[in-house]
């Protein structure tokens, strides 16, 4: 008899209410794939994306979605050697590439998976893996990011921007952020050295102030938009603009051409080498992801809901816990 489990799935492309908690076929681990039973996930505005329809050509509903597992491994398939029953891991599914996380368990392959750091709960672990992932592509493989070197990183309160400010203290980078006055503290505590209130000041004007009208080495672009095209503006001389946004409106980057920019647009890979490298960082006491909200996994469409508002009050990353053991012990 095939054994079910519970799993969010989406229906149709739209909004929140657009998902359905169903039960479904436990799935099953082929060679060289793990079976994890899923603790915990986490909502990226890359999940809202997918749930409305931005990526319709490349996701076949109804579909399982989500972008982050922590958990623990229940089964291995036909050679598998570096996993066993009972270990813990997280890591992030393939992007468009089969069932996501919104269940109970989810079958991965074994090369993407990595040994959860053992200081961090599973709701923080799940909170890191996509946005860790994309954060060290972006700064250390795409921006090449440098000791002594000036980083204007956009959103520092948010999911990947509060990563993004603890990766780059840790490399020995000077770190700008902007925020909202009520997160500046939050961004203060994360790392960041200068702190600017985009709601109140130009961050342009704040950059080159502060640098002497040098500009910042590397700008990192979570927002995009109009803060895409601007950046140039607060950038130096062999600057690097890096962004993890989509970029469906022209941009006018005469400004970039003027100081010999060069620009890097990140759509995260998934390996277990980043997670190893994030790791480190976890287990040296330079990296720690913050969770700002908590969910049950069938109230992922109200984390949703939640995530999609301009002003939702989360600080960090919103987890959600699938365990029913780690909800009870919330409770």
């Amino acid at each position: 008899m095939q054994i079910a489990m519970k799993a969010i799935i989406l229906k149709s492309f739209g909004g929140p209410e657009s998902f359905e908690l169903c039960d479904v076929p436990k799935p099953v681990p082929h060679a060289k794939q793990v079976l994890v039973r899923v603790h915990a996930t986490s909502i990226n505005p890359l999940d809202y994306q997918v749930r409305r329809g931005d990526y319709h050509d490349l996701v076949q509903l109804p579909a399982i979605t989500g972008h982050d597992v922590s958990g623990v491994v229940e089964e291995v398939g036909a050679g598998v050697t570096t996993f066993s029953p009972g270990d813990e891991v997280w890591y992030t599914p393939q992007i468009f590439d089969g069932p996501g996380s919104y269940a109970e368990y989810h079958v991965a392959a074994e090369s993407i998976i990595g040994k959860k750091p053992a200081s961090l709960s599973h709701l923080e672990a799940a909170s890191l893996t996509l946005v860790g992932g994309t954060v060290w592509e972006a700064l250390i493989v795409r921006a090449v990011l440098r000791v002594g070197e000036c980083i204007l990183i956009h959103g520092g309160a948010g999911g990947v921007g509060h990563v993004a400010i603890q990766l780059a203290k840790a490399i020995g980078a000077k770190v700008f952020t902007t925020v909202r006055e009520a997160n500046a503290e939050f961004a203060r505590s994360m790392g960041a050295d200068v702190i600017i209130d985009y709601q109140k000041e130009d961050y342009v004007d704040s950059i080159m102030r502060e640098t002497g009208g040098r500009g910042v080495d590397v700008v990192f672009d979570t927002i995009g938009g109009d803060t895409l095209s601007r950046s140039p503006d607060a950038l130096a001389q062999l600057g690097r603009v890096v962004t993890i946004v989509d970029t469906a409106l022209p941009q006018n980057l005469i400004q970039a051409w003027g100081k010999n920019a060069s620009y890097h647009f990140v759509f995260t890979r998934q390996n277990r080498g980043k997670l190893d490298e994030l790791s480190a960082l976890i287990e040296r006491g330079q990296l720690q992801p913050h969770v700002g909200a908590v969910y049950s996994l069938a109230d992922i469409p109200l984390a949703h809901a939640r995530l999609e508002s301009s002003n939702n009050g989360v600080q960090g990353k919103i987890a959600i816990a699938v365990d029913r053991r780690l909800r009870e012990s919330m409770e």
